[in-house]
């Protein structure tokens, strides 16, 4: 299987399928530390993020907005002191499509890059 990272989402409608179990399955194993959490009977991809304060908090959810602008698919951002909580769906949906597989992979690959610069 390709590397999440480097793929580029797909625009999809309504009517593209989501993801089977066994999709997500072999998916999930790429992004060990996401959960999957069903929320308003829609699945859901989160990951929370620790950084040092909010100021990092801050800069970290405008980065991951970025990425999100430039793949045309956008998550759920909760910004608080230490931490930032992603979460991906797609929206048309109503569950989960390899593209939030895509960017899940991208946000870890996005605070590796971070973490590493420090």
């Amino acid at each position: 299987m390709e590397d999440l990272r480097g793929m580029k989402c797909v625009a999809c409608d309504r009517d593209a399928p989501r993801a089977t179990a066994e999709e997500i399955e072999a998916l999930s194993a790429e992004i060990p530390d996401w959960n999957i959490i069903p929320r308003d009977e829609i699945d859901r991809l989160e990951g929370v993020f620790a950084v040092p304060d909010f100021v990092e908090a801050m800069a970290f959810t405008n980065r991951v907005g970025e990425l999100a602008e430039e793949e045309g698919h956008h998550p759920a951002l909760l910004t608080e002191w230490g931490r930032v909580t992603v979460t991906w769906w797609t929206h048309k949906i109503r569950g989960l499509h390899r593209n939030d597989f895509i960017m899940a992979a991208k946000t870890d690959q996005l605070f590796a890059g971070e973490r590493a610069a420090e």
